[in-house]
């Protein structure tokens, strides 16, 4: 049995509250439990410095009676963990790890897709592990709630886990419940099941792909897989049939249901291929007589046993069937609502942006502000009851109803030129000026990129470069890949900002409205910036907080914090020190390197309102499919800003033969710009080079204006992950 973190996002869960014990009672369960750990080998000492700080956290427990798999229908369920994205990027994974998934299909039995599809329903790829920290909380759940006995074996196993060697306590995360790794194995689980895949010795599922789904096969031939067999087939059923007769257990010869009428919903025999004839099978009725209909068998049962729950189960198996080419359920769901995916729910969350509702980004994650909105505007359209949910059917009313508003003239921000600005600007010329601090992080150094002084990572994921100058990010290249950044061979001298890569836009972008007695794209560009904090995490993955310097009469303060690794996150926040509130604009100005700009393009804006610099942003208007530079209403260039965007974009370059997905959050507009041949020809650090990239900018930018109140703080990020095209 195992908790996913990934399983929980984005559905709505009502919990009930909890009452937890006093921090000393937490004490005294701590010290009984060092006493079992001595007993399985894990000396007193050992224990206290592993549990050294660790204090309960309450919020896992009302977690214990709210998992999704149990409270929410199945068709919400299901069009969120099987939908378009996650295909695809499965098909993805499975045409990257070829070789790999090959090998450990031969050795254990289980074919790729299943591997592939348990790998994405766990933890969508690798890409949601849990940010919960694992000590701290299964010491929780074995000290406080129910099912103690059971959570204190788990906490126990990680330890002897720790202990051993094959996992590092620090930055060691996961589920509420203790759940980990790219298939989220439970520690006991992990002990008994986890395998070497990549043969260095160690059995880490965590920094290790090929241990993880080796790991995976080899729970699931544990657990009953026989080769070549499939899970099931979709059926359907005779009028009149007997509910009473479904049920995993209650299996009957394929001649028996036969006889029942059951037939397959493709037509042909009822025994798939590579299943015997007289084979053994149950009916699953998972929603009633009215809805889809199965007959499954043992290899249901093996997927069955990695997370006891029939919604699970039919995750993993129609999953997997689609990254087999299938083409999903068949059947209509029992309702006249069906549930949506994330492409959907993002597509949801931007016209509830667009009818004014503060829900923050679209990023396809169901939570309060975005359910609350939905029943505004379900109350609008006099529907009862308004609860809140996003489906098909609210969907499909706002897709028809325009917007209350549109995009209006980019807003003003008003902003002086610090006093102290000039002698920073002035700072990075001076040949005296000393070079940056280092801490002694394993991976980070100082290096010069074409002449810039740069922070250097290198972490077993890729390779990175953030310039001191600006606070830039230079490069990030993924390991065995190409740059995803571009940056211009034909650097200027400073303090002209650097051209490429990821240049920090800050406190306003362009000039906002502002007369050219402040430097376009803000304050932060041209300083020096000092890197305040450096840790290496237990996978090998890089994080770096760095700052640009305090600006004299400006309110607004500004970190920004970089996470290096499998993929690329990057967030910048702000905080209002004043006492009003301050407006204020931004963008990470990423420039991508691509191919051939004329021949790439980016997902994820069609249908979105856009302003177009070169109509001095006069008239909105309507993204009309995928994004590129061969839109004939303007070709060969672009420079617009995307108001209300979704959140996630694709960037598709089949000369590179790969695809960039940006996600964002707290990202309000999107700016993508090329200025074109005539443009780039007027730009000494461009010229020719405007072939080489393509700007996506996440923003608050035009009139996404954030106005922070006093003592509050915003936060921007967005997050690169590369995969094949």
């Amino acid at each position: 049995m195992r908790w996913s973190p990934l399983l929980l996002a984005g559905l709505c869960l009502g919990v009930p509250s909890i009452t937890v014990a006093a921090p000393d009672a937490f004490s005294t369960c701590l010290v009984t439990l060092k006493a079992q750990a001595g007993k399985q080998g894990i000396t007193a000492e050992r224990f206290d410095t592993l549990t050294a700080g660790l204090t309960p956290d309450p919020s896992v427990l009302p977690l214990l009676d709210a998992q999704p798999e149990f409270t929410t229908p199945l068709w919400d369920y299901l069009a969120a963990l099987v939908d378009t994205q996650r295909v695809a990027d499965g098909r993805a994974r499975l045409a990257e790890h070829r070789d790999l998934l090959a090998r450990v299909s031969t050795e254990y039995g289980v074919d790729p897709a299943t591997i592939v599809a348990v790998w994405g329903v766990e933890s969508d790829y690798g890409r949601v592990f849990g940010k919960r920290p694992l000590l701290q909380s299964l010491a929780t759940l074995s000290c406080q709630g129910r099912r103690q006995p059971f959570f204190r074996g788990e906490l126990l196993a990680l330890l002897k886990l720790i202990d051993a060697g094959d996992l590092r306590a620090e930055g060691l995360t996961g589920s509420w419940a203790g759940a980990f790794g790219h298939t989220q194995f439970m520690p006991s689980t992990y002990a008994r099941i986890a395998v070497d895949g990549d043969g260095d010795g160690r059995r880490d599922l965590v920094a290790s792909i090929p241990d993880a789904l080796a790991s995976t096969a080899n729970y699931l031939k544990k657990a009953g897989w026989r080769t070549g067999q499939p899970w099931g087939i979709e059926v359907k059923i005779p009028a009149g049939l007997n509910a009473s007769v479904a049920g995993r257990t209650q299996r009957k010869p394929l001649a028996d249901w036969r006889a029942l009428g059951i037939v397959p919903v493709a037509g042909g025999a009822l025994a798939p291929a590579g299943l015997p004839a007289d084979s053994n099978a149950a009916l699953l009725l998972p929603t009633g007589t009215k809805g889809p209909a199965w007959l499954v068998f043992r290899n249901y049962d093996a997927i069955y046993a990695y997370n006891a729950a029939e919604s699970y189960a039919l995750a993993i198996a129609t999953l997997a069937d689609r990254l087999r080419g299938g083409t999903g359920i068949a059947a209509a769901w029992p309702t006249d609502d069906p549930g949506i995916g994330r492409t959907e729910r993002r597509e949801l969350q931007t016209l509830l942006l667009a009818r004014g509702h503060d829900i923050g980004t679209a990023d396809g994650m169901i939570g309060t502000a975005t359910r609350r909105a939905i029943q505004a505007e379900q109350q609008r359209l006099g529907w009862t009851p308004a609860d809140g949910r996003a489906g098909q059917r609210i969907l499909t009313a706002l897709r028809g109803a325009p917007p209350s508003s549109t995009p209006t003239m980019p807003a003003s921000t008003v902003f002086t030129l610090p006093p102290n600005h000039a002698q920073y600007v002035q700072y990075v010329q001076s040949p005296a000026a000393p070079r940056a601090a280092l801490p002694k992080v394993p991976g980070l150094s100082l290096a010069d990129i074409q002449g810039f002084p740069a922070w250097t990572v290198q972490t077993p994921f890729a390779t990175a470069a953030i310039s001191v100058f600006g606070g830039q990010l230079l490069s990030y290249v993924p390991k065995g890949g190409q740059d995803v950044m571009w940056l211009s061979p034909s650097a200027q001298p400073l303090p002209t900002p650097i051209r490429g890569g990821s240049p920090v836009c800050w406190p306003y972008f362009g000039r906002q409205g502002q007369g050219n007695d402040v430097p376009s794209h803000g304050f932060v560009r041209n300083v020096p910036w000092t890197l305040q904090q450096a840790r290496r995490e237990a996978d090998g993955t890089m994080v770096l907080t760095l700052a640009p310097p305090v600006l004299e009469n400006l309110d607004l303060r500004l970190r920004m914090e970089l996470r290096i690794g499998r993929t690329l996150e990057q967030r910048l926040i702000t905080e209002n020190t004043g006492r009003e509130p301050v407006a204020f604009t931004q963008a990470l100005h990423n420039y991508f390197h691509v191919s051939d700009a004329m021949q790439v393009s980016v997902e994820g804006l069609d249908g979105l309102s856009y302003l177009d610099k070169f109509e001095n942003y006069a008239t909105p208007r309507q993204q009309q499919g995928d994004w590129n530079l061969r839109d004939p209403r303007d070709p060969g260039r672009s420079d617009r800003i995307y108001t209300q965007a979704g959140g996630r974009y694709v960037l598709k370059d089949p000369g590179l033969k790969r695809r960039i997905e940006i996600t964002t959050t707290g990202s309000r507009s999107l700016v993508a710009w090329n200025p074109g041949e005539a443009g780039a020809s007027k730009m000494a650090d461009v010229g020719a080079g405007w072939r080489n990239y393509v700007c996506l900018e996440a923003a608050n930018a035009g009139p996404d204006v954030i106005t922070l109140p006093a003592g509050a703080s915003h936060t921007l990020t967005q997050t690169f992950s590369v995969l094949p095209l």
